[in-house]
């Protein structure tokens, strides 16, 4: 009855999200590398069987980055009050693409081609080498935002999404870790680009969590 029951889920999830992603970069349906025989729109990430365990991400189906702990992390010390460590969590599955580590079809029913490593979109491959982006997989709660000034208080301050910032934006255990997901929708949002969870326009997004 558990199986059965997530793989409703799924199916309802993959129904409703579709529409979403077949708008955005992470529509891999007409891609060469996509060899799924059928469930090619959600394929490449997520399995109704035999899923790979994970926390953070539901019926997990790619490998994570094979650079797990090998990565220069961003430290503007001058200006940055949390303390950032190595990715972690579900930014650990956004890698696996994103670093270009880790094949694209390294997944569930895929071939796992060796060619394929790196043939992620160039723009789209961060490399090892993160100190040139947004921060991530650090602790984001109300103390930091009191020792930060710049920084809203992430439970009592709404995200314009429903929620407040750590229960729509934030991720772990606590809802209080800025990962890749709390900027990026990887199904995309309609009518939102750069697969953001809400439109950046005038730095609406940006100013979601910082007080400037």
């Amino acid at each position: 009855m558990k199986k059965l029951s997530l793989m409703i889920l799924f199916v309802a999830v993959t129904a409703m999200s579709f529409g979403q992603i077949s708008a955005t970069l992470h529509n891999f349906v007409g891609d060469s590398w996509n060899t799924m025989s059928s469930n090619k729109a959600c394929g490449p990430c997520h399995t109704p069987h035999n899923a790979l365990v994970s926390a953070d991400a539901p019926l997990w189906s790619h490998d994570a980055t094979a650079n797990a702990g090998s990565f220069t992390v961003y430290s503007n010390t001058g200006t940055l009050n949390a303390t950032v460590g190595q990715p972690s969590g579900v930014s650990l599955k956004c890698l696996g693409c994103h670093d270009g580590s880790v094949n694209l079809n390294a997944h569930v029913g895929g071939a796992n081609t060796a060619s394929l490593i790196g043939s992620v979109n160039p723009a789209a491959d961060l490399g090892t080498d993160l100190s040139n982006d947004h921060p991530i997989s650090f602790t984001y709660d109300a103390a930091l935002a009191t020792a930060d000034g710049g920084l809203f208080d992430p439970t009592t301050t709404a995200s314009g999404l429903g929620g407040n910032i750590n229960v729509d934006l934030l991720a772990g255990v606590g809802n209080d870790q800025m990962e890749c997901s709390s900027c990026h929708d990887p199904h995309g949002v309609t009518g939102v680009s750069d697969l953001l969870r809400k439109d950046n326009t005038n730095s609406e997004l940006c100013l979601t969590c910082h007080n400037k």
